[in-house]
């Protein structure tokens, strides 16, 4: 327990505030605790004991909670290899210990292309195009680095992202956008391909010694997808359809290139630069007008008054409290009987130290096994902090983001579990995404944005006409974004559906799968696999980057439960999510907790007509 509270805040700190020191530590500390938990789970006495109340569990009295805790150690022990012989237990004591090193190689490789990049601005011609809220977060990242005075394009994704929307300049679009799709792939000391051809091959062997054909079939065998099939199957019919609705997307940014004067086809570094005009032009909304009315603060506010109106949270800023930098705002989180709730912690900004992307993680778990213990949760995020005195403003993006990483953040605040082993995000992969997916929801109703979409001068709330327009564009775009999704989804599989005896040369196998699935030209997956950091910077999403979608079908379906009683907020629909969701962590099988709160399984429908797929046929070639 002790050795799992210290861990804990060590790779929190290694996530959010690392430094060479740390660094070196996790290097060293990652493979010594694999080959910890090895001893564990790897131990023939010690499952001797658990195999032998498994199979007398029916006599033994257990709540529900207590058989998943013990059907859940049980498989552990044997999803780890511990009924193997020595020789093959030896083996894969190994195999973890060598995945551990790769994987803290693989994460900290593309830190450092992160932190090592900068793209200089130097006058107004290098910022052409670029609104003030970009041009301060370039001269912000830019001071941070010790170049006061200056502006820069760094390598995270909240400073590529609004410079490839709104800069002019061709040329440099294309410089950021291809660092940005690098990152990992550059050759030297930091490049991730080798690190990648290796762990597959050992994710395939560890596969092979327990019984499986390949990764992804050991992998999805827990999981309620339960097959690759059953993946291919989703992943396949939401492919067809997104990229029927990316080559339209592509003829109409090519047509409107065209009648500005480009004589060039579309490229990737293109994309969101004349996405973002023809939103303009189509539905009188752009990034640079609704940014204004997406306060950082009154976001969060949003969020936690969501919270307070579906679950009864009240939420106490405890500046008193201080955490791993001065950034790092605190909360005290309370229940609807006042009584304490655990604690509540916002890193929301990017810096030199901290790994990009967004994410939950906690230091501590909620569980009774020893008392009342209540969980501490973070969300670190990755946005660009303003000039000294100006409010943070987030693009819808990010302001969504948010509300996602606070919604796995109730998830960890609302359990209400006996065992730590199934607190809070303890769960299946592809039922984790559901709580926080689902979350994002409120945050695109008029109900909330009503409220908390202010101008930040003014303090007016955003124009009706503009609410609405904002709404009915949600779907613009959609086919790109699904597109590079799933691309990501699709190799993932792919890469664990190899053998170990495959030969894996991973640039070609990328552009191999990338002509197979057809992907357009113009877009390039989300993540590349050098730069793959939720398959390849540890094994949480290895074979299971499609639980987004997977989860997604969930989500679209659960929050048709509220529309359903003409009130977003009802409380009775609130109660039983809350119950059978949130509270629930990993209790009970995910089907069952779903059964439980919607009365039946859902069908791909939702999540279809919610992107605005569903009356999409298949694309051919384009």
């Amino acid at each position: 327990r002790t050795l799992s509270r210290v861990s804990d805040v060590f790779f929190a700190l290694a996530g959010a505030n690392t430094d060479d020191v740390i660094e070196a530590i996790e290097r060293d500390i990652s493979p010594k605790l694999a080959a910890h938990f090895s001893s564990i789970y790897l131990d023939t006495a010690l499952f001797g004991r658990v195999d032998t109340l498994f199979r007398a569990r029916t006599a033994l009295g257990l709540t529900a909670e207590q058989d998943r805790v013990l059907e859940r150690y049980h498989l552990a022990f044997r999803r780890a290899g511990a009924h193997l012989d020595q020789a093959a237990r030896a083996r894969l004591a190994a195999i973890s210990e060598r995945l551990a090193t790769l994987g803290t190689s693989f994460s900290q490789n593309i830190l450092a292309d992160e932190r090592d990049y900068t793209l200089e601005l130097n006058g107004e011609a290098d910022l052409a195009g670029l609104p003030e809220f970009v041009r301060a977060a370039a001269r912000n990242a830019a001071e941070e680095r010790g170049m006061a005075g200056k502006a820069v394009v760094t390598l995270s994704r909240s400073s590529v992202e609004p410079f490839l929307q709104f800069s002019s300049r061709r040329d440099l679009r294309e410089k950021v956008f291809r660092a940005f799709i690098a990152r990992g792939d550059e050759g030297g000391a930091f490049d991730n391909k080798a690190i990648i051809a290796e762990i597959v091959k050992l994710r395939a062997e560890r596969a092979r010694l327990l019984g499986y054909e390949t990764f992804a079939k050991f992998r999805l065998d827990d999981s309620m997808a339960k097959t690759p099939q059953a993946v291919r199957g989703l992943l396949d019919q939401v492919w067809t359809r997104a990229r029927a609705r990316a080559f339209d997307e592509r003829d109409a940014l090519q047509k409107l290139v065209q009648e500005e004067g480009g004589n060039f086809p579309l490229a990737p570094w293109d994309w969101r630069y004349y996405a973002e005009k023809l939103r303009k032009r189509l539905h009188d909304v752009d990034e640079a007008t609704v940014k204004p009315y997406l306060q950082l603060d009154r976001v969060i506010d949003a969020a936690f008054d969501t919270a307070s109106r579906l679950f009864g949270l009240s939420f106490e800023r405890r500046k008193d409290i201080t955490a791993w930098h001065p950034d790092v705002r605190v909360w005290e989180v309370k229940g609807p009987d006042g009584r304490h709730a655990g604690l509540f912690f916002g890193d929301y900004f990017a810096r030199p130290s901290k790994h990009s992307g967004a994410w939950m993680s906690t230091l501590r778990d909620q569980e009774k096994l020893t008392g009342d213990v209540r969980p501490l949760v973070l969300n670190i995020m990755n946005f660009n902090k303003a000039a000294d005195g100006k409010p943070v403003l987030l693009s819808y993006d990010d302001a969504r983001t948010l509300f996602h990483e606070f919604g796995h953040g109730l998830h960890g605040l609302l359990s209400d579990v006996t065992y730590p082993m199934v607190s809070g995000t303890s769960v299946l992969t592809d039922w984790v995404e559901l709580p926080s997916q689902l979350y994002e929801h409120w945050f695109e109703r008029p109900e909330v944005l009503r409220r908390f979409a202010l101008h930040y001068e003014t303090g007016e709330p955003m124009p009706e006409a503009m609410l609405k327009r904002l709404l009915k564009a949600r779907n613009f775009n959609m086919g790109w974004a699904t597109v590079e999704y799933v691309a990501s989804a699709l190799i993932d599989l792919e890469y664990h559906s190899l053998t170990e005896s495959d030969t894996l040369d991973v640039t070609d196998f990328e552009k191999k799968e990338m002509a197979r699935i057809g992907m357009p030209e113009e877009i390039v997956m989300r993540h590349r696999p050098p730069h793959f950091g939720h398959v390849f910077s540890g094994g949480g999403y290895a074979a299971a980057y499609y639980s987004y979608m997977w989860s997604e079908v969930l989500d679209s379906d659960a929050f048709s439960a509220f529309e359903e009683t003409g009130d977003i907020f009802d409380p009775a629909t609130a109660r039983k999510l809350r119950d059978h969701v949130y509270a629930a962590g990993g209790s009970r099988d995910p089907e069952t907790l779903y059964m439980a709160f919607r009365g039946r399984l859902p069908t791909p429908d939702a999540l279809l007509k919610r992107r605005g797929l569903a009356d999409l046929a298949p694309a051919g070639d384009a």
